[in-house]
């Protein structure tokens, strides 16, 4: 297990899949996320010498979460953090994902 890991446990998840970046796709880092029982999910830069396989499918899913946060900053309340109770704060979260949902719905 690597120094980083010493005293971390995956605390339940175990065999969660974590989606990076193609700046994360580092040995250190790759190795970060096996020593705690996590699958990796990140493609290999083109000028690896030993690619792995990945799951491009689950891969995708990366740029709706990262397209969700984007629309997510549209709420200044939510980018500016103004609410200093964190009730607040994870009520307007749930505000903004109920308004986008609608919003989403009745786009053409």
């Amino acid at each position: 297990m690597c120094q980083l890991c010493q005293g971390m446990n995956a605390n339940g998840w175990d065999g969660v899949s974590v989606i990076m970046d193609k700046a994360y796709e580092g040995d250190e880092t790759r190795q970060l996320i096996l020593d705690l029982k996590m699958t990796p999910i990140v493609p290999p830069k083109v000028n690896r010498v030993t690619p792995w396989a990945y799951d491009k499918e689950m891969y995708k899913k990366r740029n709706e979460v990262e397209r969700l946060f984007r629309r997510l900053k549209g709420f200044r309340r939510i980018f500016s953090r103004f609410d200093k109770l964190d009730v607040v704060f994870r009520f307007f979260i749930n505000f903004s994902l109920i308004a986008d949902r609608l919003i989403s719905v009745n786009r053409p």
